[in-house]
């Protein structure tokens, strides 16, 4: 058998993982891939094809398994190759790019990412995967005695603003990664050796994967199968418990996985402590005075508002920049006085064109001029009303005066005013909704979550539906926006008559 690059990556995250990914695949592919998932191929997929039109005239190789039609390729002496195929006795992968160097009489290696360049705190991080995955091919096409000039890595550029035209090379950037790879050739190329053995072995590796250790979040695909005694509500979901990792090590190390088993007497932060004693006890916290001084502060009328956007990777409307958000839709609930009743307005543009302005306009003509407008994580919804005004200046000076009336209700829940068990540590409005409001669901919608309404969007906005299917699409999304902004006024008042029933 021949190790993979794919297969070596997943290794590098969670060994048993990959063991099971090639010995038990009826385990590893067990459940589908989530609408953010497959968006994330489906985007991947995009920019890699264009990508390689900053190097046109190069010849695809088809088939992923067509390792002798490549050599016949380079033997011809082909200039550029796309997604060319390699193996050795004990490894094969696939690049995505070779550019023929004539001054040097190399290949020059492009491998291409559908990151940005500008991934703050994120980036040495990425960085050091994208080393490890250059490294792997160096390897194998320098085994294969293929000449290789320089490696580099090209992505996409945070910092580029489209204009009328797609502008390629100002799209992307190149960036030479030749030293940082030759820098951990040896390292890696041990990696690779110790991962085939250990990959390569007949019997199932035992005991847990090495995700035990981590939290919830960056648990990998086959998690449960390799640690059954682990609860579906387990220490793992213990609010940051993956930022503590001596303290989740700790209770790993003592056999302890359910969070009802943990120990009173180990030391938790305020938050941490909060979600333990409420799983114990199901007694609710709640935390009047924090309600009282957020409410206290909310003026009338009261408009509930919710966006939903697509994440264009290649920016596909002047003004835009990769990865920007494109505010398509938006449901807003409008409250004018306590105890009134509550007025629904909502608008969608599902046209091929740029919605920005349609967009604007209709939410100038709805929103009411004063009075909060209450927001489920802030950040997100300014930043789109920001950056909304910078491309068009005139809604500059609306947008501005819509962020300065801008509350969060999620800031009572992020501040323990109300702490409940159903809400397993968590803040987001898909777990304190069904907690607080169970009349209230989303599972009754044909779109349940953001993902599934971006990539719904994009399918119905790029003509891949037909009408009739179209029609049906927007309708579902009308319907789960609108609930997203009735759960807000229903958690609102939940809210109110907490503190009304507590004084």
């Amino acid at each position: 058998m021949k190790l993979s690059k794919t297969n070596f990556l997943i290794y590098r995250d969670c060994g048993k993982n990959a063991w099971i990914k090639i010995h038990r695949p009826d385990v590893y592919y067990k459940y589908p891939l989530s609408a953010f998932e497959e968006g994330i191929i489906e985007t991947g997929n995009e920019v890699d094809k264009l990508a390689r039109e900053l190097f046109p005239g190069g010849i695809i190789v088809e088939d992923r398994e067509d390792a002798e039609g490549t050599r016949e390729l380079m033997d011809e002496e082909t200039k550029v190759l796309y997604q060319p195929v390699f193996e050795t006795g004990e490894y094969k992968m696939i690049s995505d790019i070779l550019v023929w160097n004539d001054k040097t009489k190399k290949y020059d290696l492009y491998e291409v990412k559908a990151s940005n360049s500008g991934e703050d705190g994120n980036k040495k991080k990425k960085n050091e995967i994208y080393a490890n995955d250059i490294a792997f091919q160096y390897i194998v096409l320098k085994d294969l005695d293929i000449p290789i000039g320089t490696l580099n890595l090209v992505r996409l550029n945070y910092e580029y603003v489209r204009g009328a035209e797609l502008d390629l090379n100002q799209l992307f950037t190149k960036e030479d990664f030749t030293e940082k790879v030759k820098e951990i050739e040896e390292q890696i190329r041990e990696e690779m050796r110790i991962s085939r053995e250990y990959l390569f072995q007949e019997n199932e590796p035992d005991g847990h994967c090495s995700c035990i250790t981590k939290g919830r979040n960056s648990h990998c695909t086959t998690f449960k199968y390799s640690n059954p005694k682990v609860p579906d509500y387990s220490v793992h979901d213990i609010s940051r418990i993956g930022l503590s990792k001596r303290k989740l090590e700790e209770l790993v190390d003592s056999s302890i996985f359910d969070i009802l088993d943990v120990p009173d007497h180990l030391e938790f932060s305020e938050r941490q402590m909060n979600q333990i004693q409420v799983a114990k006890t199901k007694n609710t916290i709640t935390d009047c005075e924090i309600l009282e001084d957020f409410l206290g502060e909310i003026k009338y009328p009261v408009s509930f508002l919710d966006y939903e956007t697509f994440p264009s990777a290649i920016p596909r409307f002047a003004g835009y920049s990769p990865y920007n958000q494109i505010p398509f839709q938006f449901s807003l609930h409008i409250l004018r006085e306590p105890n009134g009743e509550v007025e629904h307005k909502e608008f969608i543009y599902t046209g091929k064109d740029n919605p920005d302005i349609p967009f604007a306009k209709a939410l100038q003509e709805m929103l009411p001029s004063d009075g909060n407008v209450i927001v489920w994580n802030k950040s997100f919804e300014m930043n789109i009303n920001k950056r909304l005004g910078e491309r068009n200046k005139e809604f500059e000076k609306f947008m501005i005066g819509v962020n300065d009336r801008v509350a969060d209700l999620e800031d009572p829940f992020k501040h323990q005013a109300v702490v409940h068990h159903g809400f397993k540590g968590k803040t987001s409005i898909k777990y304190i909704l069904p907690t607080l409001v169970p009349k209230l669901s989303y599972k009754v919608l044909d779109i349940q979550e953001g993902g599934t309404a971006s990539n719904t969007w994009n399918e119905i906005s790029t003509g891949k539906l037909d009408e009739k299917t179209a029609q049906e699409k927007t309708e579902s999304l009308l319907r789960y926006c609108e609930l997203d902004t009735l759960a807000m006024v229903e958690i609102f008042n939940y809210l109110l008559q907490t503190v009304k029933d507590r004084n």
